[in-house]
């Protein structure tokens, strides 16, 4: 079959440059949106007197069986037709005559791919946004049953300070939080329609762009032409808030990977959620929290290729851009499955508080507290206090317990400036509700950051389901 743009080639295309050149076999991915823009602009051809009601009825039927024939698995994709865009206007003209033809009036495949492929990444926007929420709320329910729950708290992978699990897992849940608010800025600054933008320059039908932007329910129409069919910003931006989750992800489950040791103990993955070894029957492996560290590398790639394809383009459209869509729907298709199992691992995994605490108990946790108290009670400069503390901490290692076991007749012994009532403040649950700044790890500050999340979620959830309301809206008038 003869190309759409064949008329000024003498030779047909070599079957080596058909392979090369198609991206039907994965842009057909987009078929729903295309077909969605392309109803869009047939309305909009019959709005400036380039359909009539008649063409244009037979249009949007035409367009509406192709759809269903797609739904339905029985359309089939030709590597002749190129891409989806030459898919579905081949298969219109096929079905309704040359009314079809007249579809690709006063647009471009530049500015067709360009919609089609922003429509998908602002759809799965909201669905990534979605998902990140179900996490959040899931890693809070857990949190407000552990806001009691005392762990040894790290840094350097040492014991530093005691918290709670609770406040551990709110620090998780500000993670997520924030790759939400980007996902949602993302959305903002890319919910604009490029449809009507042409080749490159506009086009001479006087093309309504915000009866169009409207139609499909973009905030308004992009401002320049040859800015919109060569913009990709919003495929990268979406692969960087993509590797920003990813990121998160694999924080979290290296720490999984962690407290599922023996040597923490501080957790047991689900069975559902774990493999064994095929040489080791005792092993118990968590396959699931190191697929999600791995993966992370996935997306990371698909954000620095896209950034390669870009980086030496010039302006307007180039066929380089062909390569942006495939690492986007796999990284997607990967963040929203991992985003999913992290969820289900989270809801199965045994808690042992018992072993947090037991860990607790070693390495010093309450020192701190002790020059804290030297600072405010005996009126000692923090240096000075620090020293006071670390021979106290020195005498604690030689009798081989922790500081929150001496006796108070022990810790006053080491120096004459720590006053009688310090055995109280280094208890491990004193220290752990000392910290009541703002943003503490405190009982009451981390129940009140749970309580702020929860709001911040609500809120998220309200205005995606106003969004999502008005697609639905639009469609249903359709």
């Amino acid at each position: 079959m003869a190309k759409l743009w064949s008329g000024r080639f003498a030779l047909e295309s070599s079957s080596l440059l058909e392979e090369f050149n198609a991206s039907i076999l994965f842009d057909k991915t987009l078929w729903h949106e295309d077909i969605l823009g392309s109803k869009a602009h047939a309305k909009m051809l019959a709005r400036i007197g380039v359909l009539n009601a008649t063409e244009l009825e037979q249009i949007l039927k035409g367009l509406e069986q192709i759809a269903q024939s797609i739904e339905s698995g029985e359309f089939v994709f030709d590597i002749g037709d190129e891409d989806i865009h030459m898919a579905i206007e081949s298969a219109l003209t096929k079905l309704i005559g040359d009314v079809g033809k007249k579809l690709h009036t006063a647009r471009s495949r530049n500015d067709q791919v360009a919609l089609d492929f922003r429509l998908y990444i602002l759809k799965h926007n909201l669905y990534v946004q979605h998902l990140l929420l179900a996490l959040m709320e899931c890693i809070l329910d857990i949190a407000s049953q552990h806001t009691q729950s005392i762990m040894p708290g790290m840094t350097h992978l040492q014991h530093a300070q005691p918290i709670s699990f609770g406040f551990h897992l709110v620090a998780w849940a500000c993670n997520f939080r924030r790759d939400v608010q980007r996902l949602g800025d993302d959305y903002a600054r890319n919910n604009f329609c490029p449809l009507g933008s042409g080749a490159l320059a506009g086009t001479p039908y006087g093309n309504d762009r915000i009866y169009l932007s409207k139609e499909l329910g973009f905030s308004a129409p992009t401002l320049n032409a040859m800015d919109s069919v060569s913009d990709r910003d919003f495929a990268l931006d979406m692969l960087y808030s993509l590797s920003m989750i990813m990121l998160h992800i694999s924080r979290v489950a290296e720490e999984l990977v962690l407290w599922s040791s023996v040597e923490f103990k501080f957790i047991t993955l689900s069975d559902a959620y774990s493999t064994g070894s095929s040489i080791m029957p005792q092993k118990k492996n968590p396959d699931v929290p190191e697929l999600l560290r791995g993966k992370c590398g996935r997306v990371y790639g698909a954000l620095i290729g896209l950034l390669s394809v870009m980086k030496g383009l010039p302006f307007a459209y180039n066929k380089d851009t062909q390569e942006d869509k495939e690492g986007v729907f796999d990284a997607l298709k990967n963040v929203e499955i991992c985003l999913k199992i992290a969820k289900a691992c989270l809801e199965s995994m045994q808690i042992h508080t018992q072993n947090m605490y037991k860990m607790a108990k070693r390495g010093h946790l309450s020192a701190t507290d002790l020059a804290d108290f030297l600072v405010r009670e005996c009126n000692v400069a923090f240096r000075d206090a620090h020293h006071i503390t670390g021979k106290v901490v020195a005498y604690a290692e030689n009798r081989g317990v922790d500081i929150s076991d001496l006796s108070e007749s022990e810790i006053m012994a080491v120096d004459a400036r720590i006053k009688a009532g310090v055995k109280a403040i280094l208890s491990l649950e004193s220290s752990m509700n000392a910290r009541s700044s703002l943003g503490g790890t405190a009982s009451q500050q981390t129940q009140s950051q749970i309580d702020t999340l929860r709001a911040f979620i609500q809120e998220r959830k309200t205005f995606l389901d106003s969004i999502e309301s008005a697609h639905s809206t639009k469609a249903q008038d359709e």
